[in-house]
């Protein structure tokens, strides 16, 4: 029988599971210890909700990426650069936002999380009218401001259009244009008071007056559909400059033009992005953008977005007010689940003060309870008495006890200097320095009660560091190298010219023009002459010198490729001469960008083998395979 009852717990204990404590040593750097938790967070994170599932990674191949990770950000520590002002200064602002949402006691109930979800789910497309109110406002011109949206509702019931109402009352600059009109959006892209009137106002009706940090507003609901979800797609955008002429905006459509049939002929979309976006953000992850809600884009931008049924469909080419674009679908996701869901948006109701219920006292008082907050009354009594500045002071005279830590008058006399607090009583300041203290003790203790909050602040405080030590050691040394740069070049001419058209392109005023221009061609003037002599007193040509690929210049694909006739075209006064020159490289000022991302690779690698030599990198391979992957 003992026999039987220990064999059973033998085999009771080895058909366990094994858990790893995420505080076990995964990783050493160096002196630097890497817990399994940590590297375990980032591995899902940055292994989750990829664009292409090829691109995941088990967690021993994603190793060596952690790993060269760790050692750049390791080195940054090397050389103090995580104690210079500045990233000292950067970091704590960030944790300062970080640690809000953890200084509040925010209540909220289920009802009121569902509620939300609800929203989500829905879009709503709306108009606005909005009046703006002074920070400063006296209640009587609130008032007035009120009263004066009021009559404007009643105009607009009365029969006025509310997008005529719009541009002549409305104080949104936008209005002029849009006529009030906000496309559709869902739950988070207002603020909460307008918010809460888009979704209880029906259909076709005009909402209450509506306050909010900008003013009255009047809103009315167009519409209200399904959420369409998210969006994935690619751009390559031409952007307009500030005070574009109209010349200007015709080149950008010509250059947008060649790009869109370039696109249409089967040229790469992500590789057009990379060369030839002006959304340089965008353009090095091949025109790919954040994915994005309707409500989040302007509609401009938004609606042939999501009109785009399948993916890999491409748009037509769109104007916005900030360029023209190709849009190209890469991927659709809908609105998660109420349970996949929960937890952000109970995180999003705690952020957010005016969805939230948020009680300052409550929160204290959780933390006297939890940190054991006791008072020395006779103490407080006596200094309850006294003004600011009193000589009788004792500093000395504990005033009460947290967590086992003193908190003595001298303290409270720092903290009202620290305020400039000099003058008044004691005891209307004695609250708000112990809600003060308790605060910032809690705020200490953040990183140790939150694990979540901790590994967070640890992945700001590294990819800072790594952003600071990579633009020295990688991005401006790259730039900076320009005799590395052209030894580089020297041995790596990857990158060539398809077969061109070199020459140029002429436009003439009328026929008179264009043969005064082929005889001082046929006499071999130079560009510059004929431009001198032609518009002497008004302008009668344009000649453009260059040299074009195909699918570039929609006059040049027409006359050397025998491309489609470009719109408002007029053969008889637009004309090329030149000749077609053989594929050949680039010269190193022709890819300067694409030559300086290369050496930058190179430079990172070389840098990346100096600090695996420096620094001795061990790992747990046994811990290692206790993670799962994703």
């Amino acid at each position: 029988m003992k026999h039987t009852v220990l064999l059973s717990f033998i085999l009771s204990v080895f058909s366990l599971p094994v858990f790893s404590q995420p505080d076990e040593t995964l990783i050493t750097i160096g002196n630097t210890k890497i817990s399994k938790g940590e590297f375990e967070r980032i591995y899902q994170k940055n292994n989750n909700n990829l664009y292409n599932p090829g691109d995941k990674k088990k967690p021993e191949e994603y190793l060596q990426m952690f790993v060269d990770f760790k050692l750049k950000v390791i080195e940054a520590e090397t050389l103090k650069m995580d104690t210079s002002i500045a990233f000292v200064n950067e970091l704590a602002g960030y944790r300062a936002e970080l640690a809000a949402p953890y200084l509040t006691d925010v209540t909220y109930t289920e009802q009121m999380i569902k509620e939300l979800y609800n929203r989500t789910t829905k879009e709503i497309s709306a108009s606005h009218l909005l009046l703006n109110v002074s920070p400063d406002a006296t209640r009587q011109e609130e008032e007035e401001v009120r009263e004066k949206i009021l009559k404007i509702k009643q105009e607009i019931i009365a029969g006025k259009d509310f997008g005529v109402a719009a541009m002549e009352y409305s104080q949104d600059p936008s209005a002029k244009n849009n006529k009030g009109e906000l496309g559709y959006f869902s739950a988070f892209n207002m603020v909460v008071p307008f918010e809460n009137a888009a979704f209880s106002t029906p259909i076709g009706e005009i909402s209450e007056p509506v306050r909010t940090q900008y003013g009255w507003h009047i809103l009315k609901v167009h519409d209200i559909r399904k959420n369409q979800g998210e969006i994935l797609v690619a751009h390559i955008m031409k952007m307009f400059p500030r005070d574009m002429t109209p010349e200007t905006k015709s080149t950008l459509k010509l250059q947008i033009d060649s790009i869109y049939t370039e696109v249409k002929n089967g040229a790469d979309f992500a590789q057009l992005a990379r060369e030839k976006s002006d959304d340089k953000r965008s353009a090095q992850q091949g025109g790919e953008m954040p994915w994005f809600a309707s409500g989040r884009m302007i509609p401009e931008f938004s609606k042939p977005a999501f009109a785009l049924q399948n993916k890999g469909d491409i748009s037509e080419i769109i104007e916005t007010p900030y360029g023209y674009h190709i849009i190209k679908k890469l991927d659709t996701r809908p609105v998660p689940s109420f349970e996949e869901s929960k937890k952000e948006l109970e995180t999003r109701i705690k952020q957010d003060p005016q969805r939230s219920q948020t009680s300052k006292t409550v929160f204290i008082s959780k933390l006297k309870k939890e940190y054991n907050f006791t008072e020395n009354l006779a103490n407080i009594d006596n200094l309850m008495k006294k003004n600011l500045g009193d000589s009788t002071v004792n500093a000395s005279d504990g005033l009460f006890v947290l967590n086992g830590n003193d908190y003595k008058t001298e303290q409270f006399t720092n903290w009202l200097k620290k305020e400039n607090i000099s003058k008044g009583s004691f005891n209307k300041n004695y609250t708000p320095w112990v809600e003060a203290e308790i605060t910032a003790y809690e705020d200490s203790k953040l990183e140790e009660k939150y694990p979540d909050f901790r590994y967070l602040m640890q992945e700001y405080h590294d990819g800072m560091l790594l952003f600071n030590i990579s633009e020295i050691k990688i991005w401006n040394f790259a730039a900076g190298d320009t005799a590395g740069l052209e030894a580089y070049f020297a041995g790596c001419k990857k990158y060539m010219w398809e077969e061109r058209f070199k020459g140029i392109v002429i436009t003439c005023k009328n026929d008179s023009v264009r043969q005064e221009a082929d005889k001082f061609l046929a006499e071999e003037m130079s560009v510059q002459e004929i431009l001198d002599l032609l518009n002497s007193e008004e302008k009668l040509i344009t000649i453009t010198e260059g040299a074009w690929e195909k699918g570039v210049n929609p006059v040049v694909d027409f006359y050397v490729w025998n491309g489609p006739e470009p719109a408002n075209f007029d053969s008889s006064l637009t004309f090329v001469r030149g000749d077609k020159i053989q594929p050949e490289p680039k010269k190193l000022e022709e890819a300067r960008g694409l030559y300086v991302s290369d050496y930058q690779k190179v430079i990172e690698e070389k840098w990346l083998k100096e600090l695996q030599s420096k620094y001795k990198v061990t790992v747990n391979k046994k811990l290692l395979k206790t993670i799962k992957g994703v």
